[in-house]
């Protein structure tokens, strides 16, 4: 069978949530997305002048819970920030918030950190490195790592 293309990316994320205003202003005043559109019940977000990178909606889980801990789903949506700078930014947005960070690696090849919305999602804020940068193994291929990241050195150059 033919692989994917190279260009294939992940479009968009849509998320059931309990509160829709409650998720809207996550995403919009904590993460800084704009509100794109919104309709009864649903509501979609963008970075830009995209229709959407979040979709929100409440069709099936007004009011509801979480699901269990150790149950299946999706562990986080990823976002991508262009540069180190804009992940800064976004990660004191969040400390600024309130909003507990789970983690925070550098796994070599980009700068993560988790956390969770108000419904309990899983998000990771990240900036890849250069591609030229990313550590190899002697065969070429991507050598990931988990190494610890200096939160208040990375807040601080949101402000270089």
């Amino acid at each position: 069978m033919p692989e994917l293309p190279d260009e294939t990316r992940i479009g968009h994320v849509h998320l059931k949530v309990a509160d829709l205003d409650r998720a809207v202003r996550f995403y919009r005043d904590v993460l800084g997305f704009s509100l794109a559109q919104r309709m009864p019940g649903a509501a979609f977000l963008s970075a830009g002048d995209y229709h959407h990178h979040i979709a929100l909606n409440t069709w099936d889980s007004a009011g509801g819970a979480p699901p269990p801990s150790g149950s299946t789903g999706l562990y986080h949506a990823a976002i991508l920030l262009p540069t180190k700078r804009s992940l800064a930014e976004a990660v004191l947005r969040v400390y600024r918030a309130g909003v507990e960070i789970d983690g925070a690696s550098d796994h070599g090849v980009s700068l993560a950190i988790y956390l969770r919305d108000p419904d309990g999602n899983g998000i990771e804020l990240y900036w890849d490195r250069p591609r030229d940068e990313w550590p190899r193994e002697r065969d070429g291929s991507v050598r990931m790592t988990i190494d610890p990241i200096d939160l208040e050195g990375l807040m601080a150059a949101a402000d270089d």
